[in-house]
Parts: structure tokens; sequence; C-alpha cells
């Protein structure tokens, strides 16, 4: 009934070879989180390198792997929390079905934590310097923690019941950090650190903190959970692992799990702050640096036969992906009841996940109107909006499930399309700016800031698109190489960015056909693929300043366009830099992957 702790997993993995020995020597500084990339892109097994250069401890990567080797690892538990989830969304069905909550009982019993005085945690102690660093991208500004459980509790109301388990990056070393002393701590600024961090600011005090590494791989899952405010992740944590979390109070007062391979403590100062970065993200880029808070680091932990466990961010998708994947599974079937009217959301992954939100609503408050206009779907939207982490979207589409019943948020060309039949371009789109968006994504105007905006799809199709080039296409002088991405969208390729406000882009006439085009740096990589259009469109954009089109005009503060939409994702001087990997390191894993290397067979 789950794992006790991460050595118990990784001995069930190597059990049903899901996981690979590598006892050659490899290095922590780029090559080990290339070879975690090229394997997971390969649906290879979890990783498990026993000989990291320069570091005594092994590391384990890859361990959630593809969707498949994560559901196994929850696989006494997912449908428990299923149901779970299902009893929210229709709480009903508890007496219509009895039979099939005759589990909860216990599931209740594994939220609650298991306080113990002694713990494999707390065995021995190294320093900061020991710990594998693990540095991803040619550019990163150091090495830091990739799957870092962050506990702390609410200076307010100190206690389990009122802490968060997070999962936020933790700088390691370089920079100024001070070594074996001092890590960086960065988190956006929605986050429930965050939350305790300014009430440890108001109250003048230090906030104390325990970094977890490894232990019960629910742990991870638990830490990334998007639960409501106030509910604390131990408890999730517990009923996906099937087993009540040990904890444990360090000497130095801080909680920590019992279980977990390694732990650092120490405490944030409520106004220091030091560069933090930069380092290669989730969204395909470099984050760059920018003054995050500092934690004073008094001591670390380790069990006995300790493992490291650790990703590898980049473009997705990469094994980060696999959370946002599950978490979609759990969580779905409680949508409706936390956004009424919802049907269903979904964060698009190949977009960097923040960036784009898909949803299907319900449009009921005009159904006698002759022509059927957003309304209710406006309501849920800023529902959407104002949700935990689904805050954090720039641009969300929303269409009403009665116009089709059938349509699938992951069949995203077809969903587009529906959109894009509908979308009355002088009325559907409805801005919100000067707003917060993502930490990492650095199309706005200034980290945090940025703008959003809603596009509402309701009724019968308005046009049809078209899936071949116009004949009557109109480009202004510098812009050409037209591609069709998908029926309706058009690519071009822009010259330079020349400044914000291009008044070329008014001038491009793509015809009632193509109510979407999308200026781009390279319009034949765009259009080779759908990930590639969906990367490069909602990455390198900002709704508010990059959203324009033929016929514009604001009446009453509400903008709209006749058409087409022009969105300029041309790369601009704010952006943050691509990712590229390094050369030398992928000669070397190339060399690993050849005849008689460890990975032969496998890359």
């Amino acid at each position: 009934m789950g794992y006790p702790d991460l050595r118990a997993c990784l001995e069930d993995l190597e059990r049903t070879g899901q996981l690979l020995r590598i006892v050659e020597e490899v290095d922590p500084d780029l090559e080990a989180a290339l070879i975690l990339r090229r394997v997971y892109a390969a649906g290879g097994p979890a990783l498990l390198f026993e000989n990291l250069k320069g570091c005594r401890f092994p590391a384990v990567g890859n361990l959630f792997g593809p969707l498949k080797r994560a559901r196994f690892l929850f696989r006494d538990t997912l449908k428990r929390v299923r149901r779970i989830a299902d009893l929210k969304a229709d709480p009903a069905d508890l007496v219509r079905r009895p039979w099939r909550y005759l589990d909860l009982p216990r599931a209740a019993l594994h939220a609650l934590p298991r306080f113990v005085l002694q713990a494999p945690v707390l065995a021995r102690r190294c320093r900061v310097s020991d710990l594998p660093a693990i540095r991803g991208w040619p550019e990163d500004g150091g090495a830091f923690i990739t799957l870092p459980q962050v506990y702390s509790e609410d200076p307010d109301r100190p206690g389990w019941r009122n802490s968060n388990l997070g999962m936020y990056r933790v700088q390691l070393d370089g920079g100024t950090y001070l070594p074996d002393r001092e890590v960086g701590l960065h988190y956006q600024i929605h986050r429930g650190l965050g939350i305790h961090h300014a009430a440890a600011i108001r109250r003048g005090q230090p906030l104390p903190v325990a970094i977890s590494v490894g232990g019960p791989p629910a742990l991870a899952l638990g830490a990334i959970m998007p639960l409501p405010e106030g509910l604390s992740e131990l408890l999730f944590a517990g009923v996906l692992g099937g087993r009540r979390l040990r904890l444990v109070r360090t000497p130095e007062g801080v909680l920590a799990p019992a279980e977990a391979d390694f732990c650092l403590v120490g405490w944030i100062d409520p106004q220091r702050r030091k560069p933090e970065g930069p380092f290669g993200d989730h969204l395909g880029y470099y984050s760059r640096a920018h003054d995050f808070p500092v934690m004073t680091v008094q001591a670390v932990y380790h069990r006995p036969g300790a493992v490291w466990p650790f990703t590898s961010v980049g473009r997705p998708p990469q094994e980060d992906t696999v959370f946002g994947e599950l978490i979609h599974e759990l969580t779905a079937p409680a949508i409706p009841s936390v956004l009424p009217g919802v049907h269903a959301v979904h964060a698009v992954d190949a977009a960097g996940v923040h960036p784009l939100l898909l949803a299907l609503g319900s449009e009921r408050y005009t159904p006698c109107e002759p022509r059927r206009t957003p309304r209710e779907l406006l309501t849920q939207a800023n529902a959407i909006l104002g949700q935990g982490q689904l805050s954090l979207a720039k641009y969300l589409l929303i269409a009403a499930r009665e116009d089709a019943p059938d349509l699938d948020l992951h069949d995203i060309p077809a969903f587009l399309r529906h959109m894009l039949e509908r979308l009355d371009l002088r009325r559907d789109l409805h801005f919100q700016t000067r707003t917060t968006i993502d930490t990492l994504d650095y199309s706005g105007e200034a980290l945090h800031h940025g703008s959003k905006v809603v596009l509402a799809a309701v009724g019968p199709p308005i046009r049809t698109l078209a899936e071949n080039l116009p004949g009557d296409l109109r480009l202004p002088a510098g812009f050409g190489d037209p591609q069709v991405v998908l029926p309706g969208i058009l690519a071009v390729r822009g010259p330079r960015w020349p400044g914000p406000e291009d008044p070329l882009l008014e001038e491009i006439d793509a015809g009632e056909g193509f109510p979407l085009v999308v200026v781009v740096e390279d319009s034949l990589f765009v259009a080779r693929s759908l990930a590639n259009f969906l990367w490069v469109a909602f990455t390198r954009s900002s709704p508010a300043p990059d959203l324009g089109g033929r016929g514009a005009r604001v009446i009453h503060k509400h903008w709209g366009c006749q058409g087409p939409l022009i969105l300029d994702a041309r790369p601009k001087p704010h952006h943050a830099p691509v990712l590229e990997e390094d050369p030398r390191a992928v000669r070397r894993v190339e060399a690993l992957a050849a005849p008689g290397g460890p990975l032969h067979g496998i890359l």
C-alpha cells in the first residue's frame, strides 16, 4: 500500500524493469540533466546515477517518467483519490452508490500525519557543498534543487494544519550566496510560501523552513498539487501515499518528513534578498537573475543510503509534464464544483502550461435571444482567472459546450477550429491590462507584470475557415513566407521587431478565411508542427501589446477589429534567451549512447 520511502520505490522499479543503473562516471554539470531529457523524450526508464563526478551521493532521474510510470507509482491509491474528487463534484453520489466510498474512512486516517521522535532523515549530517550540484543548462547561474519539498508554517497561525508544502527553486551555489551557509529561494508570487513570507515580514521575524528532498514519491506530487489555500499538502500526500506521513521535529524546531532522503533546515530573513538565477525553465527560456529571498542554512541532514532525486526542465514536454497530466486526471472531476458552469479546463503543456488555457463552459443567460452572445462564459472566465495557478494564464479561450457537446479540449486543432469559426472579433476579445502573470514569463513589460485576454465563442459558425493560402493575400513590405498552420491560422515571417505597435501589422489582409495571423521570426518552423506553433505563439507574446488587427476600434473602452486578428510573436529585446544545449555535453552523451555504452538501445 504505497511506498514508505524512496528506496522501496526504486527497488520496485528495478524489480519491474523500469530502472537502469548507470555505473559509469557522469558529470553533474550539464551532462546528467541532458541524459535525463533525452531518455525522457525516448520514453526510457528511470535512471540511477551511481557515480556522479565529485559527489558521494547517487542521484535518480526520470523517476516519474512517462505518465504510465507515474500511474504505476501510485497504482494503489489513484482510484481512491479520484473517488474523493468525484464525491466533491457530486456529493449525492454517496447516497446513490455508497459502496464506491467504503474505503474513504481509511483515506481519512492516512491523511493525518504521524509524529515520531526519531527519524532516518536525521541520522547523519553533511554540508550544502556535499549535495549533488546538478546544473541543467549552460547559462545557469549555479546548481539548484529541482524536486524540493519546501515546508513552512503560517506565522500568524503556526502548526502543521496551516502549513504549506511547495516546490520552489532552491539555488545551492553560485552568485553571491555564502558557501554552505546560504541558499536562494525562488517562489512565484501567488504561492503559499510567499503568503507565509509576507506574514513574517509583517511581524518582523524570520520564517523557519525545512527543505526535504526524496522520501515517498507522494511528497513530490503533494508539493505541486494546487490545493485550496488553508488545506495542507501533507494531508494529500498521506492519502496519495496510502499511509500516514511520518513527521519529525528537527533539533532546530522545524517539522520535516521523517522518511525524506535529505533535509535542509534554516530560516528566511524577513528583509534580506540576493540575486537568484539565471536558470533554464519550463517555458523553454532562461529566467533572468532577480532578487529573491535568502535562506540561512542551519543544518543539512540525510538518511543512510540517501539518493538524490532530480529532474530537468526546458521547452515542454519534459518530465514535469507528467505532473501536470496526473494533476489533471485527479482534479478534473472537481472542476464543476469549484467553478460553477465550467465543465473542463486544459492548461496546454506545449505552450508552457500557464500561457494558454482552453475551457468549456455553459452559456445559459440568453437562451431565447435570436443570436446568443457570450455572457455567462465571461462570468466563468473571470472565475477561472481568479483560481489559484489558473490565474497565471495569459490567453483563455472558452467555448460553450452546448454548441458542440463532443468537443474535446485535448484535441487542440479541433478546439481552435471551433473557436475561430465562431469568434466575432469586434465583440469577443476581453482584455485585462497591467496585471500579474507567471514569474517565469518574460513576455510582459516587467517581472510579474503583463496582460491577459479572454476569447469567448458561442453560437453557430459565422465563417468558413480556409485551408489553403488565399490568392488575394496582401502583406506589407518586409513580410513574407506565409504558411498555413491550421485551418484559419496563418503564420507570416516578419522583419525584426521595430518596437511597440508596429503600424505595418494592420496592413496584413488574409481574407475572411484566416481570422488569425501570427507574425513570427521563422514561419516555416512555426508551421512544421502544432507544438512549434503553440510554443512560439503563446510564449513570445503578451496579449495587450501584441494583439492587433485590421480595422481596430475602441468603443466604450472595448477593443475589437474587423479582422484578421494579428498576433505579433516575434522575438523582442525584453524576452528571455532561448535554451540551447552545450555541444560538448551533447558529444559526451552521444558517446554513452554508442554501441557498448550504458545508454545504447535507449537513445
